[in-house]
């Protein structure tokens, strides 16, 4: 299912509407859907450079939208809305284990993490922001800074490399991002210890 779901991802990115299908998954993709903006905006952007930072702006727009919604549904709607969407995507366990020890520096950390690497993923961020009743300012503070700097460092790669940066990004960028997300929660996990 996960496979038809990219497919159909990127096969959007071809359409005259584009931009709207862009705006769409990246809303639904920060509360309820499971396949990356990123796998719309990379093609989107390599075929029309000139618009690259277009789309980081609306894709970091709607996915800071899409997040104050999944903060919404946390905050409002744990039990009718949060619960079924994550056990449709397998991830009311990680929910749990999240929500169970969780204090108010690690939500931020993760909001940090997710909106930039996608560890965790960000829709259970979303939601376990709001279900923890984190500050709705400082979530969406968190959100257009970390969600911004994923878009407009892809925009500007891909402006300035062009085809040549795709493989780059496709394969290795999210590994990156992903080490430099293990590197800052390993110091906040060492700062901690230090403190206590």
């Amino acid at each position: 299912m996960l496979r038809s779901l990219y497919d159909w991802t990127m096969a959007l990115s071809a359409r005259k509407s584009a931009s709207v299908w862009l705006a769409v998954i990246a809303f639904v993709e920060s509360s309820v859907f499971l396949v990356p903006a990123d796998v719309l905006f990379l093609p989107m952007a390599l075929a029309r450079p000139e618009r690259a930072w277009r789309y980081a702006l609306i894709a970091t727009t709607f996915s800071v939208l899409g997040g104050i919604a999944g903060w919404w549904i946390g905050y409002f709607a744990f039990d009718a809305i949060a619960v079924p969407i994550l056990e449709f995507w397998g991830k009311l366990d990680t929910f749990n284990e999240l929500k169970s020890g969780i204090t108010y520096e690690t939500i931020l950390l993760m909001l940090v993490t997710s909106g930039f690497a996608h560890l965790p993923p960000i829709k259970v961020v979303t939601i376990l922001s709001g279900a923890v009743h984190v500050n709705i300012w400082l979530f969406i503070a968190a959100a257009v800074l970390t969600r911004g700097a994923r878009f407009f460092l892809l925009a500007w790669l891909l402006r300035r490399h062009g085809e040549s940066i795709r493989h780059f990004i496709e394969k290795r960028l999210g590994k990156l991002a992903l080490i430099g997300a293990v590197v800052l929660i390993a110091v906040y996990c060492a700062y901690k210890m230090l403190m206590s």
